[in-house]
């Protein structure tokens, strides 16, 4: 067995007993010790390998893995700038604590600097946004090699988990391999290449947290940002607080949720009243958040398990691991904002009521997704859209760490390949034509059971509810933030063979979403542009008049 074999060999084998059970590799040459192995691995049923020909549609594809399965998942590149295709993935990792693991093939070192084909610096070419970077020595025919390789993995792993420093992310391992980089006949290995009887090479355990009481007192709120999970709805619960839960929170359910937060910061005098904010995950959604985060009258406890925690404003007064809250608030602190967001839900749906609008769709795809279902929502306008509607899923996915559109439809069918149910996205125009690759699967490839709703405004919808959106900045508004690109969606997806629909009214929405999703398809629904400041406005004022 040659040297790059051996080490792809033991790499996948302990990347499995680390617990890895999904696998993304884009095709190349420097790379095909890892790429065999890999397909060996899958072809044993002890993983999944998913193949995908552009860099950052197999970045993006693994990072929907993760969020749909909670587990480490390896992506595999060759050299150069294939590398650098993953920049987005990874910074989204990054910032969304995913535990992405970059196994990047690499030249030996003996050819940088020399002109050698397809051969640039990769050492650390991912900066500040991994948790861990090493450089495997080129592999050659030695005792050793397999204790170095396997406790190098079982490492790797470890901190992309987290399993030490609760602050889970990527990871980058830089490959260097050399010829012959296909199996070949040759003397057997100078030691076995075999693991531990059972599980990985180093079992990494968890350092305690401890939690920190906290009381009744302040009028306190609870923020949920993005990936904030059930404990900050259990906070809520025990303290009897109003929770202002985002959607990819993963906690925007039970009877202290105020699902109209967002429009009651900007309209009811309750907000001039709260004292307290507990924040748990990652607060990016909302520019009344923000202010309310920033505010100096306001007292912000961070509730982060991991190393790093959001504080944009540097207002935070306190960082604590986790929360114990010590009695309930007994006064009629959230009743009122109870009962003023359930003035406002019959305001919000009769200004929703005509026609179609961003968050008309995606009220009507978090009903069909229902409130246990999987969706997936595109950043900019799609995910605030959803933020208005009555019914969305504890399952909601959203690449809030960065907030980019980049990757959406392969982060939707990197989950929907994780989920054993139907899967919905909601995506604007410009997230689905940004990762229109995402759609082209190979024939040998699990194929999703996604249905992909496109909410088409023609061009940068979310910027006319900004301020580049002001009347006053007509003049050069629609060529440099409108951009419309008057493409035809039903043609592109023809060209990659995606079932399309295009639907004009809101029965016509929910009678195409009511079959069971089966197989990959989109529904494209055309709204107009110009309505989205007015629409934004119509709902502050109808909540002020409350």
């Amino acid at each position: 067995m040659n040297p790059s074999t051996a080490f792809a060999t033991v790499v996948v084998d302990e990347l499995i007993r680390c617990g890895v059970r999904e696998a993304v590799v884009s095709p190349g040459s420097r790379s095909a010790p890892l790429a065999l192995a890999l397909a060996a691995a899958d072809r044993d049923g002890r993983l999944r390998l998913h193949v995908r020909i552009d860099e950052r549609t197999a970045g993006f594809l693994a990072v929907g893995l993760m969020r749909g399965t909670g587990l480490p998942v390896p992506v595999v590149t060759t050299s150069g700038t294939a590398v650098a295709n993953l920049h987005p993935a990874v910074l989204e990792a990054s910032h969304s604590g995913l535990p992405l693991i970059v196994l990047s093939a690499d030249r030996p070192p003996a050819l940088r600097g020399s002109g050698a084909n397809q051969t640039t610096d990769q050492i650390k070419v991912f900066g500040s946004a991994v948790r861990l970077f090493h450089e495997m020595g080129t592999p050659v025919r030695e005792v050793g090699q397999v204790a170095y390789w396997r406790s190098q993995v079982a490492r790797a792993v470890a901190n992309a988990t987290g399993a030490r420093s609760a602050d889970p992310g990527p990871v980058q391992l830089n490959c260097p391999l050399s010829e012959p980089l296909v199996p070949t006949d040759g003397p057997e290995w100078p030691e076995p290449l075999n693991g531990r009887s059972t599980g990985p090479w180093t079992a990494v355990h968890p350092a305690s947290t401890q939690a920190t009481a906290v009381s009744p007192g302040p009028k306190t709120v609870v923020v949920a940002g993005d990936g904030a999970s059930q404990a900050a709805r259990l906070a809520a619960e025990a303290g009897r607080w109003p929770l202002f839960a985002e959607p990819s929170s993963r906690a925007r359910t039970g009877p202290s949720v105020v699902a109209a937060y967002r429009l009651l910061l900007q309209a009811s005098a309750l907000a001039d009243e709260i004292e307290r904010v507990l924040v748990y995950g990652h607060p990016t959604l909302s520019r009344p958040i923000s202010k309310l985060l920033a505010r100096p009258d306001v007292e912000l406890v961070v509730v982060a398990p991991t190393g790093l925690w959001p504080d944009p404003a540097r207002r935070a007064k306190a960082v604590v691991t986790a929360l114990e809250v010590t009695d309930p608030d007994t006064t009629d602190w959230l009743s009122r904002w109870q009962h003023a967001d359930e003035a406002a839900r019959p305001e919000i749906d009769k200004l929703l009521a005509d026609g179609l609008s961003g968050p008309r769709v995606a009220a009507i795809v978090g009903e069909a997704a229902g409130a246990d279902g999987m969706l997936v929502v595109a950043s900019s306008n799609p995910v605030r859209d959803l933020d208005l509607a009555p019914v969305v899923p504890i399952r909601t996915i959203a690449n809030r760490g960065l907030a980019g559109i980049d990757g959406t439809i392969s982060t939707a069918v990197g989950a929907a390949l994780a989920n054993a149910g139907p899967t919905y996205a909601l995506i604007g125009d410009l997230a689905f034509l940004h990762d229109s690759n995402g759609l082209v699967i190979g024939p040998d490839e699990a194929r999703p059971d996604l249905r992909i709703v496109v909410v088409n405004d023609n061009g940068g919808g979310i910027f006319s509810t900004l301020e580049q959106g002001d009347p006053t900045h007509a003049t050069h508004f629609e060529r440099v933030f409108g951009t419309p690109h008057d493409v035809d969606l039903s043609a592109l997806c023809a060209a990659t063979g995606t079932p399309y629909t295009l639907v004009e009214t809101a029965d016509a929405l929910r009678a195409a979403l009511a079959p069971t999703v089966a197989g990959l398809d989109v529904i494209e629904v055309r709204i107009a542009r110009d309505n989205h400041r007015p629409l934004n406005q119509a709902l502050v004022a109808a909540l002020k008049q409350l």
